[in-house]
Formats: C-alpha cells, sequence, structure tokens
C-alpha cells in the first residue's frame, strides 16, 4: 500500500507519491465536471477523427464550411464552457434588444432577474418564475465551473506539477470546491448577520415565520443555492458512473439537499435554510483546503486537517444537531402553530415530521462521512498513515485509463 503525505516527518520510507489520502479520499458534496468526466472510447474516437478531416487538405468551399463545423465540434469538446457561454451571450444580447412589451423579453427577463418584487418595499415574494430563474443560473454555473476547470484550474494543475489526468482532475474538482464554497460561505454570513441570526440562533427560525418575502440579496442567494445544486445533480445523472466508495451515500445526500431546497423555499422555512447552507457551505471550503493542500504535500496539511475535523463536527454536526433538537422542542412552542393555506402558515403538526426527517436524513449522511475523516485522523495519530479509502487496483485502473487518454490526446495534437 502507498503512504500518504501524513505520515510523520522522521518516517524513513521512501514511497511512489501517489498523492494523499485526504486529496484523494472520496468523500463530500462535490460531483464531477463536464471536463473531468472521463471520456469513453466512442468520443476519443470522434475526437481523433475530426482531428484527422482538418489535417486534410482543403480544395472547395463545402470542405471549408466543413473544416470550420468540426473545428467548432473539436473546440466545444475540449473547451466544455463555450457551448454554455454562446447561451448566456444570446440570451442576453437578445433580452437587451427586444421590445420590453414583447414575450420574449419578458421570458427573458425573468430568467435573467429576480421576480415578483414588491411596489414600494425591497422586498421579494415567490412564484413559479422563480423555477426560470434556477434552471437558467444552473446554465450558468454550468459555464462557470467549466471555465474554471478549463482556463484556470487546469493550468495551475501543471504550474503544481501534477501531470497525471486523474490527478489533475482530482485536483480541479477540490479547487474548485475552494472557490464556490468558499463564496457562498462569505456570501451567506453576511447575509445572516443583518438578520437576528448570529451565532446560529434557533428561536428566531420560528419568531417571525412565515418568511414569505426576502429582500435582493436573500433571494439572490437562495435561488442561487438550488441552481447551484440542479447543475450538480444534472452533471452527477450525467455521468453515472460508481467511482467513490461512498456513491451511495452521495447520490443520496444530493437527492436530500434538493428537497430541503425546494420545501424551505416552498413552504418559508428558508431562515433555516440559510443557516443549513452556510453550515454546509463552510465545512466544504474546509474540506476542499485540507483535500487540496494534503494533496499538493504542502506544509502545514497536516496541522490544517485537524484543524478542518474541528470545523467539520462544530458546523455539521453540533450546529445541525441544535436545529434539529430546535425542530422537537421549539418548532411547536415559538410562533404560530397552525395549518393555514389562504396566509400561507405551514409551520404545524404535518411539517414538523417532514422537516426533523430531511435534516436528519442529511445529518446521517454527514455522519457518515465523519466515520471517515476519523479513520483518517486515528490512523494518522495511532499508525503514523493515513490510508486511502480507495483500493489500489481502483488507481490504477484509473491511471490505466488516463494513460489511454493522454496517448490519445498526444495522437490528436
Amino acid at each position: 500500500m502507498t503512504s500518504s503525505n501524513l505520515a510523520p516527518p522522521n518516517s524513513n520510507q521512501v514511497h511512489r507519491r501517489r498523492g494523499s489520502s485526504i486529496g484523494n479520499i472520496d468523500l463530500g458534496d462535490t460531483s464531477p465536471a463536464l471536463s473531468t468526466m472521463k471520456t469513453s472510447k466512442a468520443q476519443r474516437r470522434k475526437s481523433s477523427d475530426r482531428m484527422a478531416q482538418l489535417s486534410e487538405k482543403t480544395t472547395t468551399d463545402s470542405q471549408l464550411l466543413r473544416k470550420f463545423y468540426l473545428s467548432y465540434r473539436e473546440l466545444t469538446y475540449r473547451q466544455t464552457w463555450i457551448q454554455p457561454l454562446i447561451v448566456l451571450v444570446l440570451s442576453v444580447f437578445i433580452y437587451l434588444i427586444s421590445n420590453p412589451e414583447g414575450q420574449i423579453h419578458q421570458f427573458l427577463e425573468v430568467c435573467i432577474l429576480p421576480s415578483y418584487k414588491i411596489p414600494g418595499t425591497d422586498q421579494y415574494g415567490k412564484g413559479k418564475y422563480d423555477f426560470y430563474f434556477v434552471f437558467y443560473y444552473a446554465i450558468f454555473f454550468t459555464f462557470f465551473r467549466e471555465f474554471c476547470m478549463c482556463m484556470i484550474l487546469r493550468p495551475l494543475a501543471h504550474y503544481f506539477k501534477i501531470t497525471k489526468e486523474s490527478r489533475v482532475k482530482r485536483f480541479m474538482e477540490q479547487t474548485y470546491a475552494i472557490i464556490y464554497f468558499g463564496a457562498a460561505g462569505c456570501f451567506g454570513l453576511w447575509i445572516m448577520s443583518k438578520l437576528p441570526l448570529r451565532w446560529f440562533q434557533t428561536t428566531p427560525l420560528y419568531e417571525t415565520y412565515p418568511h414569505k418575502t426576502h429582500d435582493f440579496w436573500f433571494k439572490i442567494f437562495y435561488l442561487g443555492q438550488a441552481a447551484f445544486w440542479v447543475q450538480q445533480s444534472v452533471i452527477l445523472v450525467l455521468g453515472l458512473e460508481a467511482r467513490r466508495s461512498d456513491f451511495v451515500e452521495f447520490v443520496f445526500h444530493h437527492i436530500i439537499t434538493i428537497a430541503l431546497i425546494w420545501n424551505s423555499y416552498r413552504f418559508h422555512f428558508t431562515w433555516m435554510g440559510l443557516t443549513i447552507f452556510v453550515c454546509m457551505d463552510i465545512s466544504d471550503f474546509f474540506l476542499g483546503m485540507s483535500k487540496t493542500l494534503n494533496y499538493l504535500n504542502a506544509p502545514g496539511g497536516e496541522a490544517f486537517f485537524v484543524f478542518f475535523v474541528f470545523v467539520w463536527i462544530y458546523l455539521r454536526h453540533y450546529i445541525n444537531l441544535k436545529v434539529l433538537w430546535s425542530v422537537l422542542t421549539e418548532f411547536r412552542t415559538v410562533g404560530q402553530w397552525e395549518l393555514n393555506w389562504e396566509t400561507q402558515q405551514y409551520k404545524c403538526w404535518i411539517s414538523q415530521p417532514i422537516v426533523f426527517f430531511l435534516i436528519a436524513a442529511l445529518q446521517l449522511v454527514n455522519i457518515y462521512w465523519l466515520f471517515l475523516i476519523l479513520r483518517i485522523l486515528y490512523r494518522y495519530i495511532n499508525v503514523g498513515e493515513a490510508k486511502d479509502e480507495r483500493s489500489d487496483d481502483e488507481d490504477e485502473a484509473d491511471d490505466e485509463a488516463d494513460d489511454e487518454e493522454d496517448r490519445s490526446e498526444k495522437k490528436n495534437q
């Protein structure tokens, strides 16, 4: 077995570096990107065919046009951010030049901008047009993620001398998690600071319920999070290959997350949803940092991992269990307790077990991931080794597939 870079500094053993155990451990919330999903033999064969046709001599206009088409196909195959960018640019362009009274303009407006502004206030309501906003920004997150992967993170991986394609992809996925969850965590904390939710208090979650309206930034944050998780889920469905040791738990986590987002937004438990989002995003940021530092064999990676464990336990377990306990104790006793469809009052005997079940289900997945994390910590403290959760056979299979892909890439170039 290959030793982790978490081994004690005075170890005299020499091992082939395969990347750190934390860098490779298959846990967390991040799905693969389009640019990090494995390509099939058919896709690589088509790419080779396109490159061969592009190298042929052009003698007619029709052949030249075909080369333009093949160039576009090959470029978008390699640079997966281009097609979603085209959709975004075209939609914004049409929105800007179209008649404000026309149906096309109005449709694009509800996709690009938040809907249901309440006149005379800074508040926004909720409605069916929010679905259009979410799906539009799922396209935006597809572009943003693929652009980061192809244009920023892949060159960064090469800068750090990471050459094996499987490791480049892991580095890209983890570093993107740092970017997104770091930004989302800070955004969520800023919104929380404007509400009576500092230090994750639970009583305000129920005192002013229902939370039917929100200001511009709260709505952008919440629907943006929904768009991010929809995009993640779509990519997960497109790349259904059980590569992770926790694949079932991973899929279950995505299902529960989407259910929590929709139910909390539809039934006005958004302050509770904000609390959960912040806990998850900040802990995911530290997870991504820890995995990346250890994968790069950076100084202080071991100490950061220990710090991350405390952050994870505090946010994903202590705070989440605190919210879960409040569902049992304060949900009924604080604020209104009734079912009234006309006033949209849903804090009642029906919603209480549903809310409890969804948060508890999320907590179960987090507990499983905590078990994996603590196992790594135990191995480092007691054994001096933090073994990868994946088998050597899996890594070797990945590397063989990547070698084949690398040979195909070199042949095309």
